[in-house]
């Protein structure tokens, strides 16, 4: 662990360093005057359904049957499988 001693400015800012320029950072404040940061990525709301187990889990199957070769498909079956349940 590396300790580094920074003085926060009077416009209340610290720089990290140009390593960290433009990542985004948690800060946790356990307690007055102890900051622990990490960088974080984020995800966007839009594209959060996608990390849940359950349309996790039907990605993972779609993405399997890529690998899968092409079969012929038999459209009279399917003609009378949509008959009998419509």
């Amino acid at each position: 662990m590396t300790m580094t001693i920074k003085r926060v400015g009077a416009s209340g800012q610290i720089s990290l360093g140009k390593e960290f320029a433009g990542r985004t950072v948690l800060i946790d404040t356990s307690e007055p005057g102890v900051w622990v940061i990490k960088t974080a990525s984020t995800i966007a709301d839009s594209e959060l359904w996608l990390h849940q187990p359950e349309a996790s889990a039907r990605l993972d199957r779609a993405l399997a049957c890529i690998d899968q070769p092409a079969v012929a498909a038999d459209l009279e079956a399917l003609e009378r499988h949509l008959s009998t349940t419509a």
